[in-house]
């Protein structure tokens, strides 16, 4: 195995929850290619490696992980593509969404992250017409542009739902 290198694995190098959401987006926009399958069982077996605590948790997580591991249509992912690039750039994207109830908006949003939550992925970030954070769910967003506008630097981890607040 001489093109293998092994990292032990220490509480130092384990992954963030941001460090996912950012490794599960670039993978979601990849295709089925084999570099993005091989990808997909990394982090299959990254995140099976996260102990879980009880049945309705295993189940969100399950179902989670399927979600991460499975490519996005051609348009999500074109959608997909363009979010990852204004969080890399800092950059405020124009939406247009679409919410639960068919009302459609158009938004100026300064994208922190994306996060996968049962079977759907989601944007979010601070939206600056309800001058508060939101998520927006992928199949929700019927287009989406760069303004090429700076956003805040915003810490993803703030950001983030399910986090243990740091005293």
């Amino acid at each position: 195995m001489a093109n293998v290198a092994t990292h032990p694995r220490t509480a130092s190098t384990a992954l963030t929850a941001a460090e996912i959401a950012a490794l599960a987006l670039s993978l979601a926009h990849l295709g089925t290619g084999p570099q993005a399958t091989t990808a997909r069982r990394a982090l299959h077996t990254l995140l099976d490696a996260t102990p879980h605590d009880d049945a309705l948790h295993n189940d969100v997580v399950t179902t989670t992980l399927a979600t991460l591991t499975t490519p996005l249509d051609a348009s999500t992912s074109d959608r997909a593509r363009v979010v990852a690039a204004a969080i890399t750039e800092h950059r405020v994207v124009r939406l247009c969404y679409g919410d639960a109830g068919a009302n459609v908006t158009i938004r100026e949003v300064e994208p922190v992250t994306c996060l996968v939550h049962r079977d759907h992925w989601y944007l979010v970030g601070w939206c600056r017409m309800r001058r508060g954070v939101r998520a927006f769910r992928f199949d929700r967003i019927l287009a989406v542009e760069s303004t090429g506008l700076l956003a805040r630097h915003r810490r993803a981890d703030r950001y983030l739902p399910f986090q243990r607040k740091k005293t």
